[in-house]
């Protein structure tokens, strides 16, 4: 049957990072696994949310990383400096949950704390 990974979290981006955003996820498009990526229905004030919830194959991680790896490293679009962040949890079956945050432009894996614990499988 294989092992799996449940991933849910968020990144955060500006409206002119939001487009770079949707062609790296179409780039990494499978008809499968990509359709855990959503939007709000309609974007309210400046933010951009771009969320992921799914269970995976353990083998699709680094297929889900490259991609997050990619929109970290999206430029800042303004003055700001801003770059895309995010986070999200990743419950594997056998090595328990890691935090993944992305910021500074990198994605940096931790494994998750205590605290995180009740939202293990």
């Amino acid at each position: 049957m294989g092992v799996y990974v449940s991933v849910r979290g968020w990144l955060e981006c500006d409206e002119k990072q939001l487009v770079a955003v949707e062609q790296v996820l179409a780039s990494h498009a499978d008809d499968h696994y990509s359709d855990g990526w959503s939007t709000p229905r309609r974007q309210i004030n400046w933010t951009r949310f771009i969320f992921y919830g799914a269970d995976i194959r353990a083998s699709a991680l680094d297929w889900f990383a490259e991609q997050i790896r990619e929109i970290a490293r999206i430029p800042a679009s303004d003055d700001d400096g801003d770059l895309v962040r995010g986070l999200f949890l990743v419950g594997h079956e056998v090595d328990g949950t890691s935090e993944w945050q992305v910021r500074e432009g990198r994605l940096f894996i931790t494994s998750a704390g205590a605290d995180r614990h009740y939202l293990d499988g």
